[in-house]
């Protein structure tokens, strides 16, 4: 006897197609059986039953983009995850991330991502490869999560913080950093090419790890050079490089932000569709909200993090060099703000590593200096060198119409970017799938629930290359997931961001229910996806919740 029927759901299987009812029977991580209302078949028997009268069942969403690298392992429930029905995660984005590295870049990346994962004082740090990290997250996690290589993670360790071409043997190093990541499971490789030390590689550099991500049948997910000034010649970029090299393409967090780019997402798409009808393999993904998020220190210009974070310490704290980067901020645009004078108004302090810094948070920039009588740029100075470039910020510089337009595109997926840390973090670490099926299918309308539930599940699946993941279909790993249409909503809100959503009452990861009748239970069946097999390790039973 099987262990689990979900009985009468309203069943949309990831594939676009109109739903209908049925049964749908779970037995050792898998869907066995689906038993359709018309079909005249009888009924299964299991021993269990869980009533879904009234709920749709849909395919665990895929989170194309997260930041869940040490959450996963510090935090076992993971609720802000789980609840939004999330059953899979991709990490190592952005080009930073935790592996590969030795002890002297563990310690780099640790300090210069620490606004969006924290510094990690909680974690045994106890592997240094790409495959000793897998096998560290097959120990039990609540969600199953993917691994991109990350290039800026990698030239720390060929290269340094230094802006300049690798050199031959450097370069050779980076293509086997790469290859030995993919070959150990990673599904392709991030960049964050607004970020030090990734963004000083050229693109013949980029072009050639691509050429290895390629020969894997991994993909490249990069961050690009800019969202602001120049944002469609750097998705071009983007396009042109990975089409040289042969390469699959997943553009992250894709959108058109600050106002040089308002209401021209239509420019990016007819971008992206001739190159999709000449060929190329392209997907993207987005979250469903204007505001960015980053870190405050990512908005410096390249050459002031160069060399590491004690680097741009030091810099900060001489007073000279500090009014080069308010110029470059104020006056020309600096890369690290897409091109763009930063505009302090725009730029909300969401948390910080420092308590006594907390008064700071949920502020924009300008309202902290308007209250001290200082400059804005006096006042992010002092956060950085306080913090130890530890802030992490909202950057309100999006468009709605943007947003609506890109996700409505044929390639487009979801990823939610959430970032996890700080006192008051983006709502979209909270709410972002939840926020697509209530917002933008009940109450707006941009998309049908099958449209929606699609762009979720299986289309992340088939670019992950998972054969049996993505879909409601017999044989199919049960990540699974049961809301109601006509309640779903995000709790999470810009004034309370870690709200948990409503109308997702159960959640299965693997054909455990980690999600029970709206609460946490305590099963941790997540494990590593890797590339080639798609499974991990499998995490050790834990006793159902």
């Amino acid at each position: 006897m099987a262990e689990l029927v979900i009985r009468d759901a309203d069943v949309v299987d990831g594939s676009g197609a109109p739903s209908y009812r049925a049964d749908v029977v779970v037995d050792e991580g898998r869907i066995v059986e689906i038993v359709q209302e018309a079909s005249g078949r009888q009924r299964p028997v299991t021993r269990r039953e869980l009533d879904a009268e009234g709920l749709t069942l849909s395919p665990g969403f895929i989170d194309m983009h997260a930041h869940s690298d040490l959450a996963l392992l510090r935090d076992p429930d993971h609720r802000a995850k789980v609840a939004q029905g999330i059953t899979l995660e991709v990490l190592g984005q952005d080009g930073l991330s935790y592996a590969p590295v030795d002890d002297r870049t563990l310690a780099e990346v640790r300090s210069t991502i620490t606004g969006w994962n924290g510094y990690g004082d909680d974690i045994d740090f106890d592997w240094r490869s790409v495959g000793e990290y897998l096998d560290r997250l097959d120990r039990g996690i609540a969600v199953n999560a993917a691994y991109l290589v990350p290039q800026g993670t990698v030239r720390m360790l060929a290269v340094g913080w230094e802006d300049r071409e690798a050199t031959p043997q450097e370069l050779d190093r980076m293509r086997e950093l790469v290859a030995e990541g993919l070959e150990q499971g990673a599904v392709g490789m991030s960049s964050g090419l607004t970020y030090t030390p990734g963004m000083y590689a050229q693109d013949a550099e980029l072009s050639e790890l691509c050429r290895v991500v390629a020969s894997y049948g991994g993909y490249y997910c990069p961050h690009h050079r800019s969202y602001g000034a120049g944002a469609l010649a750097a998705y071009e970029e983007m396009i042109a490089l990975t089409r040289a090299a042969g390469c699959a393409l997943h553009l992250a967090h894709a959108t058109m932000n600050f106002g040089v780019n308002e209401g021209r997402a239509p420019d990016l798409l007819r971008l992206l569709d001739a190159a999709l009808a000449d060929g190329a393999d392209i997907t993207l993904d987005s979250y469903p909200y204007t505001p960015g998020s980053t870190t405050l220190v990512a908005m410096l210009p390249s050459w002031a993090n160069e060399g590491g974070p004690e680097a741009t310490l030091t810099r900060l704290a001489d007073d000279g060099t500090a009014a080069r980067i308010r110029h470059d901020l104020e006056v020309v645009g600096a890369d690290g703000c897409h091109g763009v004078p930063i505009a302090w108004d725009t730029i909300e302090i969401s948390g910080v590593t420092d308590e006594a810094l907390t008064p700071y948070v949920g502020r924009t920039l300008q309202e902290s200096a308007d209250q001290r009588g200082e400059p804005p740029w006096t006042t992010a100075r002092r956060l950085l060198l306080a913090d130890r470039l530890g802030p992490t910020i909202l950057q309100h510089v999006g468009h709605e119409e943007n947003v609506r337009t890109i996700m409505r595109h044929r390639v487009h997926t979801g990823g939610s970017d959430g970032i996890l840390q700080g006192t008051k973090p983006h709502p979209r670490a909270y709410g972002t799938f939840p926020q697509y099926l209530g917002r933008y299918v009940r109450e707006l309308g941009v998309l049908t629930l099958e449209e929606c539930v699609a762009h979720l599940t299986s289309r992340p699946a088939a670019r992950l290359r998972l054969p049996d993941r993505g879909l409601v279909r017999e044989g199919y790993r049960a990540d699974l997931v049961l809301f109601d249409p006509r309640t779903v909503s995000p709790g999470s809100t810009f004034a309370h961001p870690r709200a948990l959503p409503t109308g997702i009452p159960h959640v299965l990861v693997n054909g455990r229910l980690v999600i029970e009748d709206g609460r946490r239970t305590d099963a941790v069946p997540g494990h590593s996806i890797r590339r080639g097999t798609g499974e991990g390790r499998p995490p050790k039973r834990t006793p159902p919740g």
